[in-house]
């Protein structure tokens, strides 16, 4: 059984010099670890959904420590607000991940998270993982393998493009995040229809929510999208707290880098990349779009309202897009009116 570390962007590397930042968030984890496990706190795997091939994996998951009940488990996959930020993340557990008939030994970088890439003989369609340590039960991680036909894929931003969180407005943006229950957080309109949709115009093609938020609120938002009955798909998330080598993570880096990688995993799908005009989605798209048109399909942007974009700083700059660009852009305030541009792409059926 092979064993690697868990290989995301935030893994420690060989010689690397932590930021001081990281230094002590390290030290402190530490600290709360031992202390947890002295109250008797036992570990738990939060489980992601992700993404692969016939040939391979992406695994996602967090492991944290919990109180060892099966209520304290099903809490920690279930909390909300503030506290999903103050679990105590666990780096030196051993996760056995086993998928396709592959088992496959990984240990969490900095945050306790498994980012990692497993070669194994899969199935088009969604799949299932599991994984399994010493010191916790098993957890199932849901993996939608992208058929090697497919030549169509969602892109989609997740904050004030598919739910209303008000990111230009601080302070209702930390609430949202650190307080709001997901029950309280309201859908864009008609974008769930939309994103249906497109699914059924398309259902073998994959539907990916790439966010700025941290992995901490993942089951949060999971639970808004089933909720509110947005297409199932792989969540790319972020970690949370200092790099290795600053203060403050990248949320713009985060979803450039990610955005490259399913790129050069699926060079033969075309993405429809969908977001606002309120969080640097049409630079970061419009990038991706220069740096790579034979990945793109089409650049679908939700306007925020008058209000949202004054707070924002600006309105949307549609019109240097349109001009400069060789890939369709399409503007709309909602759902339903970004539907009726991407039916006029042949993106969606009547």
């Amino acid at each position: 059984m092979a064993r690697t570390s868990a290989s995301n962007t935030q893994s420690k590397k060989a010689g690397e010099i932590l930021h001081r930042a990281a230094r002590i968030e390290d030290s402190f984890h530490r600290w709360r670890e031992r202390r947890g496990r002295k109250r008797g706190l036992t570990t738990t795997i939060i489980p992601y959904s992700s993404y692969g091939a016939p040939g391979w994996a992406r695994v996602l998951c967090r492991v944290v420590l919990t109180r060892g009940t099966e209520t304290s488990k099903k809490r920690a996959e279930k909390v909300r607000g503030w506290r999903s930020f103050f679990s105590i993340p666990v780096d030196d557990e051993v996760v056995t991940v086993t998928i396709g008939g592959t088992k496959v030994e990984v240990t969490p970088s900095r945050g306790g998270v498994i980012d990692t890439q497993i070669k194994a003989t899969l199935s088009p369609g969604w799949q299932t993982a599991t994984l399994d340590s010493a010191g916790a039960e098993p957890a199932i991680a849901h993996i939608f393998v992208v058929d090697p036909q497919s030549n169509f894929g969602v892109i989609s931003d997740v904050d004030d493009t598919v739910m209303v969180t008000a990111l230009p407005r601080p302070l209702l943006a930390a609430w949202n995040t650190f307080v709001l229950d997901e029950h309280a957080r309201r859908p864009v309109a008609g974008m769930a229809v939309l994103y249906d949709r497109i699914a059924r115009a398309n259902p073998i093609a994959p539907v990916i929510y790439l966010s700025t938020g941290a992995w901490n609120v993942a089951p949060t938002l999971t639970r808004f999208l089933r909720r509110n009955l947005y297409p199932r798909g792989a969540m790319l998330l972020t970690d949370w707290g200092p790099t290795h080598d600053r203060w403050f993570r990248s949320g713009a880096e985060h979803k450039r880098a990610e955005l490259r990688r399913l790129a050069a995993e699926f060079p033969q799908v075309k993405w429809l990349l969908v977001g606002d005009d309120g969080q640097h989605d049409e630079e970061i798209y419009g990038e991706f779009a220069r740096s790579h048109p034979e990945n793109v399909a089409a650049v679908a942007i939700r306007q925020l309202s008058t209000g949202e974009a004054v707070l924002a700083g600006g309105r949307s700059r549609s019109a240097e897009y349109e001009e400069t660009s060789s890939i369709p852009w399409r503007f709309a305030p909602d759902g339903a009116r970004l539907a009726i541009e991407l039916r006029e792409l042949g993106l969606i059926n009547d």
